[in-house]
């Protein structure tokens, strides 16, 4: 209901007023009523009505004084003058007020029910305009984190769009990245017979694992770090030197936390890793240079920790290899490409694949190795990336000769065409399951329920979050993940409260407490379900 509030000092004008407009019609109802321009202010800071009508003669403070106060004030109504006097200047003053209309007694119902119905009509869209400003800011508000992890993932892999590699443009968290140095460990999870087995829900369970040991590690090491996922297997620890730090200590440092990184991998998620090491960097928009190093240095298995680790040391200022230019960075176009595929995308997959090979096709001496390793590399990364939307990479290739079809590429464009032939496999699938807002919106349920898994939390809750209906999202959600929302919610706490019996540290009810659950007989329940054991056993 529309509030109107009327300050005129003739009372017939008022009561007339009160009887001609047709409330019911606009929508609208008399908030009050005012003799002058002072009492109409007071009236109108109760009220905060919606549209005001005001004579211009008044005493004490005329209709004038009173709006100018009101635009002071930043009211947001409208503003009508209803005046006796057509006086041009009058009509000037209103018009650099800003008034929504002037009307000259007397005036005729019809024009009077005409301009407060475009009045109203004005308001209902620039209250429709908030409502969806408002909520614009709150799905930026929900989707931040989520955001801001994605800015990182770009600036480390060297996709971030080079108008916004300006120090002014560096997110809140980020812009101690202007002062200090940079490094990156290139994570990448070896593709064994175990890592090859994992299916879609548990490979989404080792990748928050994987995250959630580094950061561990990392928190206990630096005061100041960033890890991000990568395409596929692969992911990067940012870490920040002290300037006052030596080289040679920042070289030790970086290589023991690789070492622990390997060791606690194979301890408590039984996987194997390798770890490359980048060079450190002075400025921040040169971070994908060390990316690329540090995968390069895996690749080439250069400078291997002593101790049988696969920790491998980038080297500043080498060559990487005959006909792999560091300009060509391998890591962001896995990145982009398989972003693309992800999402169906598949005429900007195309592009970016054309836009690889012209680059290629500019540099001297590429070689067939080259090109077939890096679109062996590439496979598996697609295959891994595409776990994260429910597809099996295999089953849309089951006849595929990888070694074979391999062999062939001896040119860059045999890749391109190589590469873009199985994108249109990929991208026109009948499986392909979701959209780049569903991947959205599942990302961050996922990433959601892995910080808040103690929490009570229901579908609905987190439907709220992403603005999708909670019947759909549960469509999404299993399409995406392969299990449903309550599946995937208990597999984590229970992950979870393995971690903790293991570590014999608490009670079985403590654990329980801990992972969200405060009836531990259920708790016991599922936990036998998941595993196979009771939490007793495990806790001995």
């Amino acid at each position: 209901m529309w509030k109107i509030v009327i300050i005129d000092d003739d009372r017939q004008v008022l009561q007339g007023m009160k009887q001609a407009i047709p409330w019911d019609e606009l929508n609208a109802e008399w908030a009050g009523e005012a003799m002058n321009g002072a009492d109409g202010l007071e009236v109108i800071h109760n009220v905060q009505p919606d549209i005001v009508m005001t004579d211009i003669y008044m005493p004490v403070m005329n209709g004038l004084d009173m709006i100018e106060r009101l635009r002071e004030e930043k009211f947001g109504g409208k503003i009508i003058i209803l005046s006796g006097y057509s006086d041009f200047e009058y009509a000037r003053q209103a018009l650099r007020l800003e008034v929504a209309d002037y009307l000259s007694k007397p005036v005729s119902l019809s024009t009077l029910k005409e301009v407060l119905g475009r009045s109203l009509g004005q308001l209902a869209q620039e209250e429709e305009s908030r409502v969806r400003q408002d909520e614009l800011e709150r799905k930026l508000m929900t989707y931040e984190p989520f955001i801001e992890k994605e800015w990182v993932k770009t600036a480390v892999s060297g996709a971030l769009d080079h108008t916004f590699r300006s120090d002014e443009l560096l997110p809140e968290d980020c812009r101690y990245w202007r002062s200090c140095r940079h490094a990156v460990i290139g994570i990448e999870v070896v593709r064994d017979v175990r890592a090859s087995q994992l299916s879609i829900p548990d490979w989404n369970l080792f990748r928050f694992a994987i995250g959630n040991i580094v950061t561990e590690i990392a928190a206990g090491q630096a005061e100041a770090y960033e890890y991000t996922e990568l395409a596929g297997t692969r992911s990067a620890l940012v870490l920040h030197p002290p300037k006052e730090q030596s080289e040679r200590e920042t070289a030790e440092k970086l290589e023991e936390l690789g070492k622990q990184l390997i060791d606690s991998m194979r301890n408590y998620l039984k996987l194997t890793i390798r770890v490359g090491i980048g060079t450190v960097k002075s400025d921040w928009r040169d971070i994908p240079d060390s990316t690329e190093e540090a995968f390069r240095a895996i690749e080439l298995k250069r400078q291997p920790a002593a101790g049988g680790y696969e920790v491998y040391t980038g080297i500043l200022g080498t060559a990487p290899e005959e006909g792999a230019s560091a300009a060509m960075r391998p890591v962001k176009f896995y990145s982009e490409v398989a972003g693309a595929i992800k999402t169906s995308q598949q005429s900007l997959a195309n592009d970016i694949v054309d836009e690889y090979i012209c680059r290629l096709e500019h540099e001297q001496d590429v070689t067939p190795d080259y090109l077939q390793r890096t679109a062996s590399e590439l496979w598996g990364i697609i295959a891994y990336s595409l776990y994260d939307v429910g597809m099996v990479l295999d089953d849309l290739f089951p006849d595929v000769q990888l070694p074979e079809e391999l062999a062939v590429l001896t040119r860059p464009a045999h890749m391109g065409e190589w590469l873009k032939s199985k994108i249109a496999v990929i991208c026109s699938s009948r499986e392909w399951r979701g959209n780049s807002k569903h991947r959205q919106a599942v990302d961050f349920m996922i990433q959601y329920i892995h910080e808040h898994y103690v929490e009570d939390m229901t579908l609905a809750d987190l439907a709220d979050k992403v603005f999708i209906s909670r019947n759909y999202l549960s469509i999404i959600f299993k399409n995406m993940t392969g299990e449903t929302f309550n599946n995937y919610l208990t597999r984590v706490r229970i992950e979870k409260a393995k971690e903790l019996l293991m570590e014999r540290k608490m009670l079985v009810y403590e654990v329980a407490e801990q992972v969200g659950y405060k009836n531990v007989p259920y708790f016991s329940t599922l936990f036998k379900k998941f595993t196979g054991m009771n939490p007793t056993e495990l806790a001995k």
